[in-house]
């Protein structure tokens, strides 16, 4: 859940920047890009993890061989 954690926070902290880009300010636009590339690596780490817990069974421990 720390990748989640992690998503909403950089989502929350973006959030200025982006609304301050929309009203016209260049700098704000600039660092509400470069938030979106971390957003964007963030949401990729959540998903790579979500696809390895499911490779390793429901509850995040690896399957055992019958």
């Amino acid at each position: 859940m720390d990748h989640l954690a992690t998503l909403k926070q950089l989502i929350a902290d973006a959030e200025e920047d982006v609304k301050k880009g929309f009203g016209g300010n260049k700098a704000a636009k600039v660092r509400a890009r470069k938030k979106m590339q971390e957003i964007k690596k963030a949401a990729q780490d959540l998903r790579e993890a979500m696809l390895e817990q499911g490779e390793q069974g429901e509850q995040g421990e690896p399957e055992k061989p019958e």
